[in-house]
């Protein structure tokens, strides 16, 4: 055995990765935490919701749950990556065992990768504050919820479709693969765990722009209607 090969499980397997420490729990337990978590950030949120308006419409109610997940988990999670990427390989607390888990399908977040850190520390400061501002919004019945939750759901669907692309460039063209080999990595964390953030935004993106267009059609009526009388 090379003496000079990294102790580490992650791809590519010359990935420079030092003071690697195996997580102390199991894979169940850091799971099972992780859910419980957003499982009571979830029910807190609306509980809080149905107590300030409870009149609020069902789609409406799912928005914010979806924006507050969001913006915890890019302001918390992401947050922590970014104020720790260069100690990461031998966490022992809840978030760095979920990055080291998560890291098995792209061991960029092991490696202080350039492109990475830039997109997550972007995501912390920019993306994460405004998913809140747009779940207050949608609280509150604003009509900036349209114009920022454009914003959101278009910064989400360019971070992964720029996430995905320079991951899958690397492995096919340069031959430089991130993730580990056993097709779980790849389809639970690496695609779907990402996949979800291209669906929703997409799904919201689309709800934004057909309720501006509803707005301008309208408008564009009632301004016709003025003109005939």
């Amino acid at each position: 055995m090379d003496s000079q090969a990294p102790l580490h499980p992650y791809y590519p397997v010359d990935a420079p990765i030092h003071g690697y420490a195996p997580n102390e729990a199991s894979l169940f337990t850091i799971l099972t935490t992780a859910s419980l978590s957003a499982t009571v950030l979830l029910g807190v949120t609306f509980a809080l919701v149905h107590v300030i308006r409870p009149s609020l419409r069902k789609v409406d109610q799912l928005a914010i749950l979806w924006f507050v997940l969001s913006g915890t988990l890019h302001c918390f999670f992401e947050g922590y990556f970014m104020r720790n990427h260069d100690r990461m390989a031998s966490a022992q607390d809840l978030f760095g065992q979920l990055w080291k888990e998560y890291a098995l399908s792209d061991s960029r977040y092991m490696t202080s990768d350039t492109l990475v850190l830039c997109m997550e520390t972007i995501t912390v400061l920019v993306w994460g504050p405004l998913c809140f501002l747009v779940a207050s919004l949608v609280l509150s019945q604003h009509p900036l919820r349209h114009p920022f939750q454009i914003i959101v759901c278009m910064s989400h669907l360019y971070g992964d479709a720029l996430y995905y692309a320079t991951s899958l460039f690397d492995h096919y063209v340069h031959e430089r693969p991130y993730c580990r080999p056993e097709p779980y990595y790849f389809w639970v964390y690496y695609f779907l765990m990402n996949f979800i953030w291209i669906v929703v935004p997409l799904y919201y993106l689309c709800q934004s722009i057909r309720a501006i267009s509803d707005a301008f059609k309208a408008l564009g009526e009632i301004a016709m209607q003025r003109k005939d009388r």
